[in-house]
């Protein structure tokens, strides 16, 4: 099992060295310039070039590439979100009960991606709603970038024409999707610990789109802001109070180098136990995974599930005050740069159970089998969703329990037992 490292775009040294001494460790690697290849761990972009249509290039059955060639759909925020609003339409037009609405209009069960439009295109919408609340915070973020870059928050209707100028447009006309942005309606009252906001970097493993099958990572973590939260207007332009990226926090005069500003999840339901009770805690980690599949779910149809992918990917997601979680984005390349020991550690078992779960017992890969691995080999990763296995129980026709509840395969607690259940919902 050979893998031709010069050839693959790796993101930088530690990522590539953390790789390979992983394959090496099952013998899977053997590093030459002139050797055949068969287990790809690409970036996006290369991704792009192998599924072209004008390379002409065709994956052997021995062939396993870390992504989906149309991955977009749910990792560039814009996708993401237009892919979530049409997947809501079409509950609504079967009549499912998870499209209900409250009487203001809300969705009671799909209200977890902040109101949100996309600039240039929805300009006069956004006008609008936010002519309803003027007193409002908004968050303005590049389609297609990451770690930051790019965002800004805007309080004033002329902050978003000041921008426009600034993007060398006089007016809000189609420009090239590399100069789309969505705007956001900030979550403003975020859940602090010692007064800092932070959000939530959760893994998710996706073996097959139809039928979903896909896997939750217990060892995700938090990563928190070193500068103290403060929804204060005149604030909103430091970075350190509003956004949890490492890349922007690391360069903060606070920035502690030891824990880099990180929690691991475990850390923060012991927290949350011991402050708001173990029964809330437990229905806000429910509802987080029920966003994950559900978000998986509006992607499904349109992803492209071709046989030979599987995908690991980081979700980014926000508590507030309330303790309802939102869904900020999905990233399509987590990081698997390490910032402290304990996250090269959390990182190097990531790749090692994620890599067992997609060529189970190290064997040579065959994108023909049923990926549906063994348990002994998921490790840190436990079943999320097996669409196969829901609808052979009936579990997904089954609406005995409330939408959004997490059960176990024949309808019962998840977590009554204290042990890993496969869980599915509606």
């Amino acid at each position: 099992f050979r893998i031709m490292a010069g050839k693959v775009k790796w993101v930088t040294d530690i990522e590539k060295s953390v790789l390979i001494n992983n394959f090496e460790k099952r013998g899977w690697i053997q590093v030459a310039e002139n050797e055949d290849w068969n287990f790809y761990w690409m970036s996006v972009q290369t991704i792009r070039n192998v599924f072209s249509v004008e390379t002409g290039y065709r994956l052997s059955d021995d062939q396993i590439v870390n992504h989906f060639p149309n991955h977009y759909e749910l990792t560039r925020k814009d996708l993401m979100v237009k892919n979530i609003k049409r997947y809501r339409k079409e509950l609504e037009k079967e009549g499912s009960p998870l499209a209900e609405k409250d009487e203001n209009g809300k969705y009671i069960y799909l209200d977890f991606v902040p109101v949100t439009f996309m600039l240039p295109a929805d300009y006069n919408l956004f006008v609008e709603e936010f002519r309803k609340n003027p007193s409002s915070t908004w968050i303005m973020k590049p389609c297609g970038k990451a770690q930051g870059k790019g965002i800004f928050l805007i309080n004033k209707l002329s902050q978003i024409k000041k921008w426009s100028r600034d993007s060398k447009t006089s007016s809000f006309v189609c420009q090239s999707s590399k100069e789309a942005y969505v705007i956001s309606l900030y979550i403003n009252n975020p859940l602090l610990i010692g007064g800092k906001k932070f959000d939530l970097r959760l893994y998710v493993l996706v073996s097959t789109y139809r039928p979903l099958r896909c896997y939750m990572y217990k060892l995700g973590f938090c990563r928190f802001c070193t500068v103290k939260y403060t929804p204060s207007t005149s604030e909103l332009d430091n970075m350190f109070v509003h956004l949890t990226n490492v890349a922007i926090q690391k360069h903060g005069d606070d920035y502690n180098h030891i824990h880099g500003g990180k929690w691991t999840v475990s850390n923060l339901r012991l927290y949350l136990e011991s402050t708001r009770g173990k029964e809330v805690t437990n229905k806000l980690f429910d509802e987080i995974h029920w966003i994950i599949v559900q978000s998986l779910k509006a992607v499904a149809p349109v992803m492209n599930n071709d046989k030979h992918c599987f995908e690991c990917y980081g979700y980014d997601i926000i508590i507030d005050d309330k303790l309802k979680p939102w869904l900020i984005e999905v990233n399509a390349s987590p990081s698997l740069t390490s910032s402290t020991a304990n996250d090269r550690i959390l990182k190097y078992n990531l790749i090692n159970d994620t890599l067992n779960i997609a060529v189970p017992n190290g064997e040579i890969p065959d994108c023909k089998w049923n990926k549906s691995p063994p348990k002994e080999v998921l490790g840190n990763y436990e079943v999320l969703y097996d669409e196969e296995m829901a609808q052979s129980d009936g579990t997904d026709r089954d609406l005995r329990s409330r939408p959004g509840q997490s059960t176990g395969a024949k309808g019962t607690r998840a977590r009554d037992s204290g042990k890993p259940v496969l869980t599915t919902w509606k």
